[in-house]
């Protein structure tokens, strides 16, 4: 068992040498594919109707010309980017899903990576990597949590492990030096949040911003905050008030670095073939 002072550096080391640490192969192929994937579900959430109205709103915002909002020609900034893409992959339900840590992964992750590497140019290893790294912590967050619990108290676990899968996967590709990652970590958990009155939301708006929109948006703004200096607390996972008990009653820390480098969470995670929620598949399959 790790000691609780042992946990956030274990973490900060993962995540800073993720970029220049090869995948296994079956590893990088299936990273591969599920970009791939989170990009189609992007493309065809486009013109769905939270596809639509996330680009809607974006395009009245203006913003740096750093990435493109998928479905259009147009560039905007890559937090308002990572926004609007991020809810057209949430849009339709065709993103992937990673059933045993409780998580949306592809629509928290790969938007914000694809914003953050436009804006970086950054190679296409390096967009790879820091997606595989975004579901490694996004997924470890909500095992440490405990699903079930956080979602006894109303807390949803999609849109807090997502919102940390994004900072991971954003906060790589800034580059950020290894004490750089402390508030980074700190300003991902400071913007985690989701509640479950998700499931009265009928026409599926408010679901694609808070499962894929949000979290993404959250994640490269708080990458970008660090770059440009922003300091913050320098372990937000111990202490009172921290983000671990804020969420769950008895959480495990110690699943935060569980098997970090061995159990890659993408392998983990399901590429969907019908446009619903995961545990609906098999009845769908009829």
């Amino acid at each position: 068992m790790s000691t609780d002072n042992s946990i956030t550096p274990r973490l900060i080391e993962y995540m800073s040498g993720a970029l220049d640490s090869e995948l296994p192969p079956n590893v990088l192929v299936k990273t591969k594919h599920h970009i791939l994937d989170t990009l189609s579900a992007m493309i065809s959430g486009s013109v769905m109707h939270p596809g639509l109205l996330g680009k809607q709103f974006i395009l009245q915002q203006g913003g740096t010309p750093e990435a493109q909002i998928i479905g259009s020609p147009h560039l905007t900034s890559a937090i308002n980017a990572a926004l609007a893409n991020g809810m057209m992959a949430h849009s339709d339900e065709t993103d992937d899903s990673n059933g045993s840590a409780g998580l949306h992964p592809g629509c928290a992750t790969v938007p914000a990576a694809l914003a953050m590497a436009e804006r970086e140019d950054a190679s296409g290893t390096d967009l790879i990597r820091s997606v595989a790294l975004g579901y490694d912590i996004g997924s470890r967050t909500v095992r440490s949590l405990g699903r079930e619990a956080m979602r006894a108290r109303n807390h949803l676990p999609y849109s807090i492990g997502g919102t940390m899968a994004a900072t991971a996967a954003a906060g790589s590709l800034a580059r950020l030096d290894m004490e750089q990652y402390r508030p980074l970590l700190s300003y991902g958990a400071q913007q985690a949040s989701g509640i479950m009155t998700y499931q009265r939301d009928v026409e599926h708006v408010e679901k694609a911003f808070i499962f894929g929109g949000m979290p993404c948006r959250n994640g490269v703004t708080a990458a970008q905050m660090v770059q440009n200096g922003f300091s913050g607390v320098h372990d937000t996972f111990i202490g009172d008030g921290n983000f671990l008990i804020a969420y769950a009653d008895n959480p495990n820390k110690d699943e935060l670095i569980s098997e970090l480098g061995n159990r890659y969470e993408v392998m983990l995670t399901n590429i969907k073939k019908y446009c619903t929620g995961f545990p609906i598949q098999s009845p769908a399959e009829g």
